[in-house]
């Protein structure tokens, strides 16, 4: 077994041992993704693209036995809009957004320090993700969510969920 000591004069003396390696005791992943925290695909068809979490597994499921969640997300955004555009000229490029759902494993997701106040778990059911006509139909009612927040962003209830919510319809740039 294999223990290392960190002590400082400030700090509390800190065991590690290779147990609570392997068990990620001292640094689990699912305490950072609680639901409406917005989180940036790593892995898969959507790599790159921003998510919002909508349901957390901390001990896995029975298909899946590994900590994942279940992600709403933008896989095209809403196109660029400048002041000097009509109304309706907005809400049309503001149509451009195309949802997805999906389970991922949480190694595959990288937390932000935003927040967004949507409410995705009455837009989003578990049981409608299983067949897929279902599963458009809840494709279909993310989108007006999505495209609701976004022309809407001005009505939000804190200041902090409102950077959220103008963070996650931006483009992810790098």
């Amino acid at each position: 077994m294999i223990q290392s000591q960190k002590t400082d004069a400030l700090s509390p003396k800190l065991i590690r041992t290779d147990a609570d390696i392997l068990t990620h005791t001292l640094y689990p992943y699912y305490s950072l993704t609680e639901s409406g925290k917005v989180v940036i695909v790593l892995a898969g068809r959507y790599a790159g693209k921003k998510a919002v979490v909508v349901k957390t597994f901390d001990e896995g499921s029975d298909d899946k036995q590994f900590s994942h969640v279940l992600v709403a997300g933008i896989a095209r955004g809403p196109r660029k809009v400048t002041r000097g555009m009509s109304k309706k000229k907005v809400e049309k490029r503001s149509r451009t957004v195309k949802p997805f759902v999906k389970y991922i494993n949480v190694r595959h997701v990288f937390p932000t320090r935003y927040v967004v106040d949507m409410d995705l778990k009455k837009a989003v059911d578990e049981a409608d993700l299983v067949d897929e006509e279902r599963k458009v139909e809840t494709k279909k009612g993310l989108k007006k969510v999505f495209e609701d927040r976004y022309l809407n962003q001005k009505a939000v209830t804190s200041e902090k969920k409102a950077a959220g919510s103008t963070y996650f319809f931006q483009k992810l740039s790098f």
